[in-house]
């Protein structure tokens, strides 16, 4: 299994996402209380970043900032059109030692 470390917990803001770079992807990390998610930060409707969108904690989802497709941080399944193609999701462990 590939792991890679990008950043610490304390740097994402709940409620908020940042962008990472990993294994040649770019990642939005979002955190949600302590949980984090990581999808990829492309909108896959428009070349826009996903970690620049607002998110919704109650529905587990962020809005692409363009044109409003809101993306499912579990699945990448597109929650709202104009999208109607997911985006990749990938695992994430939060190490408690830091």
């Amino acid at each position: 299994m590939n792991r890679v470390t990008v950043g610490a917990l304390a740097d994402i803001a709940p409620g908020t996402a940042t962008k990472v770079q990993a294994f040649g992807r770019t990642i939005a990390l979002v955190r949600i209380g302590d949980q984090v998610y990581a999808i990829g930060d492309t909108c896959s409707h428009a070349d826009v970043s996903l970690s620049e969108g607002e998110v919704f904690a109650d529905t587990c989802e962020i809005e692409c900032w363009k044109h409003g497709s809101s993306f499912d941080l579990r699945t990448g399944e597109p929650q709202t059109l104009p999208a109607t193609q997911p985006v990749p999701v990938y695992d994430v462990s939060v190490d408690a030692e830091g």
